[in-house]
């Protein structure tokens, strides 16, 4: 792979200098109308061996480009903040927004590549993780993100000489580490696990560039034509292929995509489906309910609290009908909770910046740290209901939704989290009755919305968009609870007990 690369390139003093005031004017021109056009984030990945000119290419770019348009971040071990979350949640909060460019330096594809050199995880291990990079950037790509990936190569000799030369001089010592010098013993592991890496990784929406990064005016050329041309061709709509210029793009082997699921017309006849099935006439009379409830509380005071202890977080999330009794049930699950050690957070329209971010971006940033709970008035799941049926969302993106929330549940579970979901149902006729007892009362009016309204009227398309949403997304690490509501204390109570069961388990 690496020997198909053009090694040893080199560009004249005189050349470079007549190609760059072009170049730098034409990056500044494209990244003026990606601004503008406001429709793609552009996410720029450097990889490759120690002194093959990483670092040096992403200051030149912000030397060259507007600084004010560009994310610049580069990564070293977690912080205690962000070990106590999942691995991803410092990648995702540090995305570029749409009209952006992002550069970033030892991100997602570092620790599972080093575990691989120092051989601290197996070849299946390493795969897997390489595949949960795949879904991470295919999450991206899909959402209209321009991914370009650059592995700057340089050959055991050259990296040698490399390192030699920068700890000869005095004013560059201080770049060259101890590390690094244990990295290029291990220069054979590295090659090894990069072309695991790239072969595995570099697909049609995100395929790698290798750049010779022995002459520093040939790299800089290099990457920032590659990167104006890749701009140039996403703002004309074209695909983008990456094999421009003298770099080489890797294609690797074929991924089968994921499956979407068949389309199923936005209204039908809905005679039968989980909700149907449900029995609403379960009631918990005032006695038994003062009673449990007083209990449930109590229970669950003691196991967040034990979970605080041994740093165990917890989410819940509640979907349901208008005036279903979400929020009271949120109110008894609070109530039993210290309110330094949870947070409700109600979910409504994206804001502007929201909107200028892939839709799980706004999740993501409000993940709490080690020991807390977490709670959802609503939740992403608003991508495949009110997105879907309002047509908020395309087809495309409700249908390819199912699977993004699976897999970002996935890493929830998977750091540990306790994932408690709650579809709080009644039925039509009891929602009626509520809404009209709002009307009635003065101080609860406000609850009630034309949006309310119109939402009913949909009842038949919602009801399809639940059934679907509850089929795909209750999986086993992370499955639906089904709340009768049409009488509340009896919700109330099971709202309860699921959480404490869920707790229970996890510190079992």
């Amino acid at each position: 792979m690496f020997e198909a690369a053009e090694l040893g390139r080199k560009v004249s003093s005189k050349d470079y200098k007549a190609q760059v005031p072009a170049l730098r004017e034409e990056l500044l021109d494209v990244q003026g109308q990606l601004r503008d056009a406001g429709r793609s984030s552009v996410i720029v990945l450097f990889g490759g061996v120690d002194g093959a000119g990483k670092s040096e290419s992403v200051n030149l770019l912000n030397e060259w480009m507007d600084p004010r348009w560009l994310v610049t971040r580069a990564y070293g071990s977690p912080s205690d903040e962000e070990s106590e979350r999942p691995e991803y949640w410092r990648f995702w909060r540090d995305l570029p927004a749409r009209g952006r460019i992002g550069f970033f330096l030892s991100a997602w594809y570092s620790h599972p590549f080093l575990d691989r050199v120092q051989r601290r995880v197996r070849r299946a291990e390493f795969f897997a993780r390489l595949e949960n990079v795949i879904d991470f950037e295919r999450a991206l790509t899909d959402d209209g993100a321009l991914i370009l990936k650059f592995w700057m190569h340089l050959d055991r000799r050259s990296q040698k000489e490399r390192l030699e030369k920068l700890h000869s001089d005095p004013l560059t010592r201080w770049r060259v580490t101890k590390e690094q010098w244990e990295h290029w013993k291990l220069y054979g592991r590295f090659i090894e696990a990069a072309e695991e890496v790239i072969t595995r990784t570099s697909l049609a929406n995100a395929p790698w560039m290798i750049v010779e990064g022995g002459d520093e005016r040939y790299r800089s050329l290099t990457v920032a034509t590659a990167i104006r041309d890749a701009i140039r061709k996403r703002l004309n709509g074209a695909p983008v292929n990456q094999s421009a210029g003298s770099a080489l793009a890797v294609r690797g082997a074929k991924r089968r995509q994921p499956a979407a699921p068949k389309s199923r017309p936005s209204v039908r006849a809905t005679k039968q489906t989980i909700l149907s099935e449900l029995d609403m006439s379960q009631r918990a009379d005032e006695k038994h309910y003062k009673l449990e409830l007083e209990r449930l509380q109590g229970r669950l005071n003691l196991l967040h609290r034990k979970a605080q202890r041994r740093g165990i977080s917890a989410i819940l999330v509640f979907e349901g009908w208008d005036a279903a009794g979400k929020g009271g049930a949120i109110r008894r699950l609070t109530a039993a909770i210290d309110a330094r050690d949870y947070q409700v957070i109600p979910i409504a329209a994206p804001t502007e910046e929201e909107r200028a971010q892939h839709y799980l971006w706004r999740f993501w940033r409000h993940l709490a740290r080690r020991g807390r709970v977490t709670i959802f008035d609503r939740s992403w799941y608003g991508r495949l209901l009110v997105e879907r049926v309002e047509g908020f969302a395309t087809e495309p993106e409700w249908m390819r939704a199912s699977a993004e929330i699976n897999q970002f549940e996935a890493q929830l579970v998977a750091h540990g989290i306790v994932l408690v979901k709650y579809w709080v149902h009644i039925t039509k006729d009891e929602q009626l009755r509520r809404f009209r007892a709002r009307q009635a009362a003065g101080y609860k009016r406000w609850k009630l919305t034309d949006e309310d309204w119109r939402n009913r009227n949909r009842w038949a398309e919602y009801e399809l968009a639940v059934n679907d949403m509850i089929e795909r997304t209750s999986t086993r690490q992370a499955p639906w609870t089904l709340v009768e509501a049409n009488d509340k204390n009896f919700a109330r109570l099971k709202v309860l007990d699921t959480a404490c069961d869920r707790l229970a388990a996890q510190l079992e």
